[in-house]
């Protein structure tokens, strides 16, 4: 059983000490999130993603998905669905940069923290783009980081295209993402 400190913010270094039980541990300013393992029709979208993503990618950037420590601050690590960053930026353990994407494939359990938290936290970091995939709804809403400042450049669905210029070109289209499963 892990004890974690209760009179102060909680740290990397508290992270550290989590189990590996199958749940995702995140920690955005101190505070700790905890989130159970995603399910198929998740997974599903997030390896046809990764597929196409991978797909386009140039060779000095890397596509990979979680479970992957994106270190943003001793009291800030995430672990984002997906993620787009230079190939130079990584070490063997974490990115220990904002992104140059960031993926969440929203699950009912974690949609407000997607949609909020890990939102903010990203743009205020300086992650170059933020995109949310619906896996139910077959959705994917796209920000772009403007002047500091994370703003709206596409909301697609099902069979509407996403042409994507960030971190690279890349066309994506919702229902596609249902994969042949």
């Amino acid at each position: 059983m892990t004890t974690l400190p209760r009179s102060r913010p909680l740290t990397r270094a508290d992270l550290a000490s989590m189990p590996d039980d199958g749940h995702r541990y995140e920690l955005i300013d101190g505070v700790l999130i905890v989130t159970p393992a995603p399910g198929f029709q998740h997974q599903n979208v997030l390896a046809e993603l990764n597929d196409r993503l991978r797909a386009a990618c140039p060779r000095e950037l890397v596509v990979l998905f979680a479970p992957f420590a994106v270190a943003l601050a001793d009291d800030t690590e995430l672990q984002p669905d997906l993620i787009v960053a230079r190939r130079v930026d990584f070490t063997a353990r974490e990115l220990p940069v904002a992104p140059l994407l960031a993926v969440e494939v929203l699950s009912p359990s974690t949609r407000r923290v997607d949609l909020t938290l890990k939102r903010d936290r990203l743009e205020e970091a300086g992650c170059g783009a933020y995109w949310c995939v619906d896996p139910t709804a077959l959705t994917l809403v796209a920000w772009e980081l403007h002047d500091g400042r994370f703003v709206e450049v596409a909301s697609v669905a099902g069979d509407d295209v996403f042409e994507a210029s960030r971190p690279f070109p890349v066309t994506i289209r919702p229902s596609d993402l249902a994969g042949p499963c």
